[in-house]
C-alpha cells in the first residue's frame, strides 16, 4: 500500500480512483464494508482504490480542548487500512488551512484534479469542507458535475446500535469491551512498550509487564481478561488498568500478568499488544497485599476458565 503525505506526492497522471474519505479511528466493521467495496470497484475498473485520511484526527485541530482519545493512533490505523487491501492512502496533514477548504473546493483540488475519482464511497452521515457544511447531497451534486459517481452507505446498526467511532469510545470507557469487540470486528487493542526502570536483562522471569505510558484511548479503570503479544510471542493473560490503591499513592499502570509464562527476551523497546476480551471487574482498594493476592487468584481462575470455554469446538 502506498502513502501518500501530502497532495504534492500523488503523482500527476494517478488515477483513475475508488475513494472514501473519512477519519477511520478503529477502522471498525462500518469503515471495512466501505473499504471493501472501494477495493472490489476499483479492480473492476483497473482503477486505483484509495482512502484519503488526517494526521491529526481534525478534532484536535479544530477543537483542541476536547481532550479526544483515539481507537488507534496513526501507525496502527495505516496498518489496519493496509489489511483491507487499498492500493494506498492519502494521509493529509490537517490544518487550518486544509479545513478553511470549501467544500466545492475540497472536491475540485482533491477528488477531481488530484486523484481523478471515478467513484467516491461515503457513509450516510458524511461531512467535509470548512465548518463540515458539504454533506452526502452536495457530493452527489458535485459528483455529477465534476464526473465521478457517489455511492452512499446506510447506517449500520448491530443488535440495536450504530457502529462508530464514538459509540465504540463510549463502550470501552464503560468498560464494556466485549460489546465494543463486536462493532469493531476484532478485539479492541493499544500496543506500547514495557516501562522504563524495571532492569530488564536479557531474559526476563517476571510474568507481570508494566506497559510504558500510553496517550490514547484505554478501557475504563479495572481488570480484564485479555491476550498480550510480548515481541513475537502470544500469552494469556489478565490486564489491571487503574492506580493500584492497595499500594497507598495513586499510580496508574497498565499491567498485564502472562497466564501461560515462560522467561521471555525483553528489551525496553519490545512491542507488548494487549488485546481486551471481557472485564471482571472494577479496581478494588484491598485490606491489604495478601487479599489482594488471594483476588487476583480468582482473577486468574476465571480467565483460565474463558480461556478453555472459548476454545472448546463449537457444536
Amino acid at each position: 500500500m502506498q502513502i501518500f503525505h501530502k497532495l504534492d506526492d500523488v503523482p500527476s497522471n494517478y488515477g483513475p480512483t475508488v475513494v472514501s474519505v473519512g477519519n477511520f479511528d478503529g477502522v471498525h466493521r462500518a469503515h471495512a464494508t466501505v473499504l471493501k467495496d472501494i477495493v472490489q470497484r476499483a479492480r473492476q475498473q483497473n482503477a486505483k482504490s484509495v482512502a484519503i485520511t488526517f494526521e491529526p484526527h481534525p478534532v484536535r485541530i479544530l477543537r483542541p480542548d476536547s481532550g479526544l482519545k483515539l481507537l488507534t493512533p496513526t501507525p496502527e490505523k495505516l496498518r489496519l487500512l493496509e489489511a483491507t487491501g487499498l492500493d494506498a492512502v492519502l494521509l493529509l496533514p490537517f490544518s487550518r488551512d486544509l479545513s478553511l477548504l470549501t467544500p466545492r473546493e475540497f472536491a475540485e483540488h482533491i477528488l477531481r484534479d488530484t486523484l481523478h475519482a471515478s467513484e467516491v464511497h461515503e457513509g450516510y452521515n458524511f461531512h467535509f469542507g470548512h465548518k463540515a457544511a458539504g454533506n452526502v447531497q452536495a457530493l452527489v451534486e458535485f459528483g455529477r458535475e465534476m464526473g465521478f459517481a457517489v455511492k452512499i452507505f446506510d447506517e449500520m446498526v448491530l443488535r440495536g446500535e450504530s457502529v462508530s467511532s464514538s459509540q465504540i469510545r463510549k463502550l470501552l470507557r464503560e468498560g464494556r469491551v466485549s460489546r465494543a469487540r463486536h462493532l469493531l470486528g476484532r478485539p479492541f487493542a493499544i500496543l506500547s512498550v514495557p516501562g522504563r526502570g524495571r532492569g530488564y536483562g536479557s531474559k526476563y522471569t517476571v510474568p507481570t509487564i508494566n506497559l510504558s505510558r500510553y496517550e490514547e484511548l484505554v478501557p475504563l479503570d479495572g481488570v480484564y481478561i485479555t491476550r498480550s503479544r510480548v515481541g513475537e510471542e502470544c500469552f494469556e493473560s489478565v490486564t489491571n488498568i487503574g492506580n493500584r490503591p492497595t499500594f497507598g499513592a495513586d499510580s496508574f499502570a497498565i499491567e498485564t500478568h502472562l497466564l501461560n509464562f515462560h522467561p521471555i527476551e525483553l528489551r525496553a523497546d519490545t512491542e507488548v499488544e494487549i488485546f481486551f476480551l471481557d472485564r471482571l471487574r472494577d479496581e478494588i482498594k484491598f485490606p491489604s497485599v495478601e487479599a489482594l493476592r488471594e483476588q487476583i487468584a480468582r482473577d486468574v481462575h476465571k480467565a483460565r476458565r474463558y480461556f478453555h470455554l472459548t476454545a472448546l469446538p463449537k457444536r
